[in-house]
């Protein structure tokens, strides 16, 4: 190992963050390791058992390295001290870990995963009571219990044997995955699926279960799997970063769409809670973007209510402040209320949440964000690949009957609400010196915003660091929501576009997220071109 790793490994302590741990695999306190998943438990545990008389939590894993090390000595420690815990048999999806926390009225939940990232990262994905990931102050409240522990005196542990000996470590019942499963089907508008070809890819995770079986209860028969890919392998042999939203990824879901003359690809994260997919046009199966999909899917779903004699003013959509715009359009449209939360799904969840405390749940209609994820329902608060796989092969079938690929339903989304291009830009800083050129560019941002983008002046700019108002098109009456302070800038052009600035909450990048408006594609991509060189030399970093 170079100084350098040894450096990175060793400068500092994992953060635990609202999405709890995650970091490289590897020995030292900024790894992922037996010793910092047990620090992690042990301060998750301090905490519960601070709140809570008789706290249990939920537990789940995917098909990484180490994940099983992993679980285990969560269930260990929290045996240690006295928190009993219920765990998948087998690999899950992460929101049906979400589904077993409020299914089993647990106090947490705890997934160890790393999502997307490549096979040397791994995680420790935390939930709270609601099923969703756990609140700022949440996480604060245990990153403070995790502070002050030493990773080798403090940890309190049993073996894991004993712990399931004493009635401490327990399995979660198969109901509860059927239920789940049940659930995401549940979520069908009734598009009669039986004609559609599908292939589909796991890229080595854990969706083949609860997808193909969910598939099948909407009476998709036609499902074609990708071999090379089907094994729950951690190592990702075929896809280096098994990340649907990358096309290196897709590579062979593309090539057995091809071969089959598949309408559809359906693609899950290894955690199988993100979903890409690729419908054939132009002579080839390509890839939709997160936004792309989500768009269609919120048009989809708000016309099937109009459809099925919902009062639309009442239903309630939700996105995030770096999602497509378009959504506001269709809010305008339809005439539903649409929310924009912070980044990350549980800002969402917690959306769904409030609705349900004012007896609002069925009002829900859909919520997405652009980073592949999405979630109709209300039976989890986790964004869900199970029940996006659903709908997406509904949505193919709607509109195949009318005669058009879903690039071509866009298209006409495009003739209605105007022309948009939008992609993400994202630069990794690296290392111990990596946070402090990360709060440089943020500070420079801050303190001396661009003028112009792209030859477009800059209108507005709006910093959500002291926390700003939610917006919301079409508000139903409902108080003003504020949100969370968070370390994001945006920046309004004139003419609609904008670029929204954050760092990522759980690897050593800073994110912008860009959006061109134009009355044609070729000017919104032109244009989106142009930002795009304009904020490869305001991020700076490294590719």
């Amino acid at each position: 190992m170079g100084v350098a790793l040894v450096e990175d490994a060793f400068y500092r302590d994992l953060v635990f963050g609202t999405g709890g741990l995650r970091g490289k695999l590897g020995m030292g306190p900024n790894r992922m390791n037996f010793y910092t998943v047990g620090r992690a438990t042990q301060g998750l545990a301090n905490w519960l058992n601070s709140n809570f008389d008789v706290p249990t939590v939920a537990l789940c894993r995917d098909t990484r390295h180490g994940s099983e090390e992993f679980v285990r000595r969560t269930a260990s420690v929290l045996a240690a001290n006295g928190i009993r815990s219920y765990m998948y048999e087998r690999v899950e999806p992460t929101p049906a870990l979400s589904f077993a926390v409020r299914e089993l009225g647990c106090s947490a939940g705890v997934n160890i995963t790393a999502s997307h990232n490549p096979a040397t990262y791994n995680g420790y994905k935390v939930y709270g009571s609601d099923g969703c990931q756990i609140t700022v102050a949440a996480a604060e409240a245990i990153q403070d219990a995790i502070d002050v522990l030493d990773p080798f005196e403090d940890v309190r542990a049993i073996p894991y044997a004993e712990a399931v000996n004493r009635g401490f470590a327990l399995v979660i019942d198969e109901s509860v995955v059927k239920r789940f499963i049940s659930c995401a089907a549940a979520q069908s508008t009734g598009i009669d699926c039986s004609g559609l070809r599908v292939a589909y890819t796991p890229l080595h995770g854990v969706g083949l279960e609860c997808v193909s079986r969910a598939l099948a209860a909407v009476d998709v028969t036609d499902f074609r799997v990708v071999e090379e890919q089907a094994s729950r392998d951690g190592g990702f042999p075929t896809c280096p970063r098994p990340n649907p939203e990358e096309r290196l990824a897709l590579t062979l879901g593309l090539e057995l769409c091809a071969k089959i003359g598949a309408d559809l690809l359906l693609a899950t994260d290894p955690d199988c809670d993100r979903l890409g997919i690729a419908v054939p046009h132009g002579g080839k199966p390509s890839p939709l973007s997160g936004d792309e999909l989500g768009l269609l899917l919120l048009d989809f779903l708000a016309e099937k209510a109009v459809g099925g004699g919902a009062e639309l003013a009442r239903k309630v959509a939700c996105t995030t402040v770096v999602s497509a715009p378009m959504a506001n359009d269709l809010a305008r449209d339809y005439g539903f209320e649409l929310r924009r939360t912070l980044t990350g799904f549980k800002f969402i969840g917690e959306q769904i949440s409030l609705l349900e405390s004012e007896g609002r749940g069925a009002d829900f209609l859909f919520g997405f964000e652009e980073s592949y994820g999405y979630l109709a329902g209300t039976y989890t608060r986790d964004k869900d690949a199970v029940v996006t796989s659903v709908l997406a092969c509904e949505l193919v079938a709607h509109w195949k009957r009318k005669g058009f690929d879903l690039f071509e339903a866009l298209r006409l989304l495009y003739k209605r609400y105007g022309f948009w291009a939008g992609s993400s830009l994202s630069r990794a800083y690296e290392g111990p010196a990596g946070t402090a050129s990360m709060s440089v560019v943020m500070r420079r941002l801050r303190e001396n915003p661009p003028t112009r983008l792209a030859g477009l002046p800059v209108e507005r700019v709006v910093d959500y660091a002291q926390g700003a108002p939610m917006p919301v098109v079409n508000p139903s009456g409902s108080l003003l929501q504020v949100l969370p302070p968070s370390n994001v800038i945006e920046l309004r052009l004139s003419g609609g576009s904008s670029a929204i600035v954050r760092p990522s909450g759980t690897e050593p990048k800073i994110k912008a997220y860009l959006f061109a408006k134009s009355q044609t594609g070729e000017g919104a991509s032109s244009l989106l071109a142009e930002m795009t060189g304009d904020f490869d030399s305001i991020l700076g970093g490294s590719a």
